[in-house]
């Protein structure tokens, strides 16, 4: 009974870090919104007032996500922003979808499951693809 809750637990919070990483893309939206605007007008403050809000609201809620998840997990998962930042651009924007930014989803939703599929303790055959799911996140970031 107890690993089934803690099962619902986990799902639960990697429920709670999807939506949490959507409120955070979103402040990318606020950003780009803002840097069409006259610096310092009110539509400009509004925004970056929007984004200073979003990123207290992420900030507050990572904390408390990474309580229950691991770090190397949760952070794993953050690049899933990049999918959502490609949807609001289509959204709002009226960005074009191209074959490139359709195989680099791919990739960042394989290296996700991937890597939420080493995760399971004990499991040596996934140690050296995990090591390269690491690279591959640090990478993204440069």
């Amino acid at each position: 009974m107890k690993k089934k809750q803690r099962k619902n637990s986990k799902l639960n919070s990697y429920i709670l870090l999807h939506g949490l990483l959507i409120v955070y893309s979103f402040s990318s939206v606020l950003s780009k919104l803002a840097a069409n605007e006259e610096f310092l007008s009110f539509k400009f403050c509004l925004c970056y007032g929007g984004i200073i809000i979003l990123l207290g609201i992420y900030a507050i809620f990572w904390q408390q996500i990474i309580k229950k998840l691991p770090l190397t997990s949760a952070f794993a998962n953050k690049a899933i922003t990049i999918i959502w930042g490609i949807l609001w651009g289509m959204l709002f924007f009226n960005e074009k979808l191209t074959l490139g930014m359709i195989i680099g989803s791919l990739l960042i939703i394989s290296g996700i499951v991937l890597y939420a599929l080493s995760d399971s303790e004990g499991d040596t055959r996934w140690q050296v693809k995990r090591y390269y799911i690491h690279v591959y996140c640090c990478l993204e970031y440069l």
